[in-house]
Order: structure tokens, then C-alpha cells, then sequence
């Protein structure tokens, strides 16, 4: 582009040669521009150069004159409406740009996308710091480190929080308090890491930023100086746009002079095009230019108008307003309001669609505020609780738990309400925790009485364990391990360490019982040879089909089974495996299925001893009484059916029903009859 304008300028250039080849021309031109240059003078004295109007405001108020003589007043008023709004849309994206003139990169920015921090845990946070302070531009990921360190800080101190109420729960004095946690370590680190490179940055900045506007400054005096040199106009025009190129390599200035000097700087520009008001082929054709690059900024600026990231899009018109402020050029007088109020439209569009994005970003928070009250109210319900037991409290941690997460993971809420929701969470979990400090300082002492207790039993086993009065002192060791479980919980820090102690104590001697009972007969012995090479036997046995003869064949069987004698304890095994084979020839064959099975059970109650006797005889009464009730349940149903006909299926069911569980109870009073015999 800039290329192309050179190369139209020079034959510009070439032309005014021609026209300036004679003296008295020359003279004229001379002397009419002294003239202009002397008005333009006097006619400057009034203003001062940093109160110089911008292009858009001159538009502006041009517009609001040329129409106010013919509309009406309604109309005036709605013009000025129109116009103030698109002022306001301008003018907020022009002190971005002032904003930005300090940053160096504000051309050369990427996107460095703000993660949902609030969500994160601490460790998160800190691996997401190092990684910014390490890859990024420290002038980049000042958003990004605020809120880092607020999400880490508030996570930190609640931590903090809870231990320290712990801590003063269990009788601490709060003088010697003292926490830390390794990764609050890392984040110091990077935090400091980032500090020292955001003030070296800095430093460095302003010591550049006054430089540039020392450049910038003397630029603009050599551009007023132009109006009074005297030289050819062509070479007069080149030393313009020599000062025009070295304007747009300055560099950037402080904000606070940004918008002045360019005002300064613009105002100048425009005396000096004014001053080529006689050269109007080279004046023509700048104004030209200006006009088709503004034509294209007007373009993209309606473009990013459509974009979907209104974000992307309004930082890109901040970028559009800089070019058109500082590498662009006037146009023509006449076409200064058509582009401008061009392109301040679609400046008007994207600064509404990014007001309304914002507004939508404060619904989406409205709703993570409510969402973080109910929260707050589970919790305050949960807090309000009257738990009795370890178990109870174990289960309201875990909810805790979740509800907490789920409170980090809700979003962010409205900034003015940020504090107070964060205070109301903060005393919520720390009433429970309160609460729940209260409830295991009082369960201490419980267990500190419950630990003694289990260290009295385990000194009486170890005492018993290598006893060999095996009939006395196997029901005291019986007795000890039945006393241990109606012992509550001890302290968790050693509940490993006395179980251990105690279950030791209790295995030495029962396996020297064992080992002592398996021992001692050699009869088991012999019985067991005996009942694998039985065992072998029934495996391969096959029915005959005469189911009479083979219910009998296999009552003999099993009286033959136990006719053989007990085997060792640790060999009972065998007994089951016989059971097994036995259940799968009855499954064979065509029988009652009662009859079948008072066969089998009396065939496992051979290998019960007393205790296992007792446990059967109670589950078998529970049953008796579990389906006489239900007996007298369906009777009772029958009530209901007294209108019914006798062929109703419903009434069927409800026969069959109470025929199948008279048969089970017959069962079951046979299984019972056959524990009475033993």
C-alpha cells in the first residue's frame, strides 16, 4: 500500500515540476501560500495545541448544526440521543487504546485464555502460575495472576481456618499455632518470580515511554516548522512524509499524554494539508489514500460487527481505532462525515453486542449465586444436626465434602456480592466443623476408657495363650474374644497396633488347639484315607434308574459316610465335597422335593457342632414364624374375596400361594424335629 502511494506521489511530484517551471509562477504560488500560512497563524492564536479537536467530534457537531434549523425538536433530540450513544460507544474504545499505548506487544497480543480458576484446587493453580510466569509476557497475565492468587488465598486461609479451630479444639494455645503446607511454598515462588519481572518490566517501560515522548514531541515541532520553511513544496512534502514515517516508529508514550499529543500531532497534520491547499494533485491524491484505507477499516470493522467472540472482536477494533488515528491520514473535507459515521456505526454495533454480552455474563452469575445459596443452606442444615455416633459424623463429612466441591465448582457469582458469599460458606463449613470438633473431643475420652479395656483383654490372653488346660481355658479365651467386640472404637492412631496384639494372642492358642486336637487322633487320620477313597467312589457312582432303589442305595451311602467317623479339623473340607456329590444325585432323581431335602439335611447335621446347632435352631424357629405369619396374611386376604367367584384368578393365586408356603412349613417343622433329635 504504502509503496503504491510513493510511487503515485513521485509522479505528483513530477507534475508539480512542470507547473512550477517558471519563475513568476513560482512567485505567486510563494506568495499565496505565505498568505495562508500567516492566516492560518492568526487564526490559531485563540487555541492552544492540546485543545485541538479530533475528526469525529468536529463530525460530530458539524452534523448537530447543519440539522438542527430543519427538523423539529423532537427530532433534534433524538439526533443528539443517536449521536451521544455513538460518542459513548467511540469513546470507550478510544481510552482502551490509551489504555494499551503503554504496552509495547498491544499489535503483537495473543489470546491467553482465562481458565476457570474457582474451580481449580490449589496444586491446579499453582502448576497453571509457574506455567504463565515461565511462557508468558509478564505485561500479558496481570488478570490471569490476580485471580490465581485471589482463588488460591481463599482456599489457603480456609484450610488455614479449619486447623487452626482444630487445633484450638484439642486444647492449643493459639501462641503457638503454627501451619504451612508445602505448596503454598510453590506459589511464594512464583509469585515472588512474577513480581520481580512485572517491576523490572515496568521500570524498563517508563524509562521508554518518556523517551518516545521526547521523540514524538520534537516530531511534532519539526512538523510545525514545515509551514515556515522555504524550499521547494515538493521537497517539502517529502520531509512531511519522512516525519509521518518516523511518527508510526516512535514507539508508545505514557497514557496520560496519549490522547493530547495525538490531538497535537492530528491538528498539525491537518494545518500542513491545508497548507497544500495550491498543490492539490499531491493534497488530492493523500486524501485519496486515506480515504480507500479507511474504507477498508469501515469493512472490517462491519465484519467483526457479525463475529461470534465479541470479545476477539472488540480488542480488533481497538486495533482499527489506533490505525485510523495513528498511520491514516484526513480524507477530503466532504467525505469526512460519510466515513466516519461509517465506521463509528459498526463501532456503535460491536460496543452493544459486547454490553450485552457482559449483561448475559451477570445473569449466567446471578444463577451461580443461587446455586451457591441452596449450598450454603445444606450445609447450615447439615451443621444444624444432632449426630450421636462416629458413623453418623463420617457420613456428614463426606456431604460436606461434596457440597463444598460442588460450591468450587459452581462459577463465579456477581463481583458486589463475592465477599459476603465467600464470609457466609466460610461460616457455615466452620459451625460444622465446630460442631464436629466438639463431638470427637468428647469421643476421645471414650475411647481412651475403651483402649484401657482392650489392653486389660489382651494382657489376659497373652496370659491364657500358652495354656495346655485345654477344656478350662478354651471357653475363658472364647469369653475374652466375645467381651473385645462389645468394646467400642479406640483411637485410630493405635487401633491397628491392639487389634494386631490382641488377634495374635487369640491365634496362638486356638492354633495350638488345633494342631494339638489334629494331633492327638490318629483315628481322624485313618477316617479320613477312608473318606477319600469313598468320596472317589461316590464320584464315579451312577444311578440305576429304580428311584425307590437308588433313594435307598443312597440313605445308605450316607450312612456309610458317617458310619466312617470324624476326620481332622483342618480336613472337614472333605465333608462338604461328599455333601456336594450327594445334592447332585438327588437332583437326578424323581422325587418329592421335601423328601429330598429333610435327606440332605440330615445328612450336613452330622458335621454341626454345639454352637452351629443353636445358630440353626434359631434361624429354622425365625422361619417358622416368618411364613406362619404370611400364612395368616394371605387367609386374611381371602376377606376381600368373599363376593368373588370361585374361578377368579386372582383367588386362585392367592390358594396356591398359601398351599406353597403350608408346604415349606411342613419343611421347615421337619428340619426343626430332626434338630430336637440331635
Amino acid at each position: 500500500m504504502l509503496e503504491e502511494k510513493d510511487d503515485n506521489l513521485q509522479d505528483a511530484e513530477g507534475n508539480l515540476e512542470e507547473q512550477s517551471s517558471t519563475a513568476n509562477e513560482t512567485e505567486e504560488t510563494q506568495s499565496e501560500v505565505e498568505n495562508d500560512v500567516t492566516a492560518e497563524a492568526e487564526s490559531d492564536v485563540e487555541t492552544t495545541e492540546t485543545e485541538a479537536v479530533t475528526e469525529e467530534t468536529e463530525t460530530v457537531e458539524e452534523t448537530v448544526a447543519e440539522t438542527s434549523a430543519a427538523v423539529t425538536e423532537t427530532d433534534v433530540e433524538d439526533a443528539e440521543q443517536t449521536l451521544e450513544e455513538h460518542q459513548e460507544a467511540v469513546n470507550e474504545v478510544h481510552e482502551n487504546v490509551a489504555e494499551d499505548a503503554e504496552d509495547e506487544s498491544a499489535n503483537e497480543r495473543h489470546e491467553i485464555p482465562v481458565l476457570d480458576y474457582h474451580s481449580m484446587t490449589k496444586e491446579a493453580l499453582v502448576d497453571e502460575l509457574e506455567k504463565l510466569v515461565k511462557n508468558e509476557k509478564v505485561q500479558a497475565i496481570k488478570e490471569h495472576v490476580d485471580g490465581i492468587k485471589s482463588e488460591f488465598n481463599q482456599k489457603f486461609n480456609e484450610v488455614l481456618e479449619q486447623r487452626k479451630e482444630e487445633f484450638l479444639a484439642e486444647g492449643g494455645n493459639i501462641i503457638d499455632f503454627h501451619f504451612s503446607l508445602p505448596i503454598k511454598g510453590r506459589f511464594n515462588v512464583a509469585y515472588n518470580e512474577y513480581r520481580s519481572k512485572r517491576n523490572e518490566y515496568y521500570k524498563n517501560l517508563e524509562k521508554d515511554l518518556h523517551a518516545n515522548l521526547e521523540k514524538r514531541l520534537a516530531l511534532i515541532e519539526e512538523l510545525k516548522g514545515l509551514l515556515n520553511v522555504e524550499e521547494n513544496i515538493n521537497n517539502t512534502y517529502k520531509h512531511f512524509k519522512q516525519i509521518q514515517e518516523q511518527w508510526r516508529n516512535a514507539g508508545s508514550i505514557p497514557k496520560t499524554q496519549y490522547n493530547n499529543v495525538w490531538r497535537t500531532y492530528h491538528h498539525h497534520v491537518e494545518r500542513f494539508y491545508d497548507f497544500l491547499h495550491l498543490n492539490r494533485d499531491l493534497r488530492d491524491l493523500d486524501f485519496k489514500r486515506n480515504y480507500e484505507e479507511k474504507l477498508k477499516i469501515v469493512a472490517r470493522a462491519e465484519e467483526l460487527a457479525k463475529e461470534e467472540n465479541i470479545i476477539h472482536a472488540f480488542r480488533e477494533l481497538q486495533n482499527l481505532h489506533r490505525l485510523w488515528k495513528e498511520d491514516i491520514g484526513p480524507v477530503a473535507k466532504e467525505l469526512r462525515e460519510e466515513v466516519w459515521n461509517k465506521f463509528s456505526t459498526a463501532t456503535k454495533v460491536i460496543h452493544d453486542r459486547r454490553q450485552e454480552y457482559f449483561k448475559n455474563i451477570d445473569k449466567i452469575y446471578e444463577q451461580n449465586l443461587v446455586v451457591k445459596e441452596e449450598i450454603i443452606a445444606k450445609i447450615q442444615e447439615i451443621s444444624a444436626g444432632n449426630y450421636k455416633v462416629h458413623n453418623q459424623w463420617q457420613n456428614k463429612i463426606k456431604e460436606i465434602e461434596k457440597l463444598r466441591e460442588a460450591f468450587f465448582n459452581a462459577g463465579k457469582v456477581p463481583l458486589k456480592v463475592n465477599e459476603e458469599t465467600w464470609a457466609k460458606f466460610k461460616q457455615s463449613v466452620r459451625e460444622f466443623n465446630a460442631n464436629k470438633n466438639a463431638f470427637y473431643k468428647s469421643l476421645k475420652k471414650e475411647q481412651q476408657e475403651n483402649l484401657a479395656k482392650k489392653l486389660a483383654l489382651i494382657e489376659l490372653a497373652e496370659s491364657l495363650k500358652d495354656s495346655d488346660d485345654w477344656a478350662e481355658t478354651t471357653p475363658k479365651m472364647k469369653k475374652v474374644q466375645a467381651d473385645w467386640k462389645k468394646i467400642g472404637h479406640v483411637p485410630k492412631k493405635i487401633s491397628d497396633k491392639v487389634w494386631k496384639q490382641f488377634k495374635n494372642a487369640c491365634n496362638h492358642y486356638f492354633d495350638r488347639l488345633h494342631a494339638q486336637k489334629n494331633a492327638a487322633s490318629a483315628e481322624e487320620n485313618a477316617a479320613l484315607e477312608k473318606k477319600e477313597a469313598f468320596l472317589s467312589e461316590m464320584e464315579a457312582f451312577e444311578l440305576s434308574g429304580d428311584t425307590k432303589q437308588d433313594i435307598e442305595t443312597i440313605k445308605k451311602k450316607i450312612a456309610d459316610w458317617k458310619s466312617i467317623g470324624r476326620v481332622p479339623y483342618n480336613k472337614k473340607n472333605i465333608d462338604n465335597k461328599f455333601n456336594k456329590v450327594i445334592d447332585g444325585l438327588f437332583k437326578k432323581l424323581n422325587i418329592d422335593k421335601q423328601e429330598s431335602e429333610l435327606i440332605k439335611y440330615s445328612n450336613r447335621l452330622e458335621n454341626l457342632d454345639e454352637r452351629k446347632i443353636n445358630s440353626e435352631r434359631i434361624f429354622i424357629r425365625r422361619k417358622i414364624d416368618d411364613i406362619t405369619a404370611e400364612i395368616r396374611q394371605l387367609e386374611n386376604n381371602l376377606q376381600f374375596f368373599s363376593n368373588s367367584s370361585s374361578n377368579s384368578p386372582m383367588l386362585k393365586k392367592v390358594h396356591q400361594d398359601i398351599e406353597k408356603h403350608k408346604r415349606a412349613l411342613d419343611t421347615w417343622k421337619a428340619k426343626l424335629d430332626q434338630l430336637r433329635a440331635l
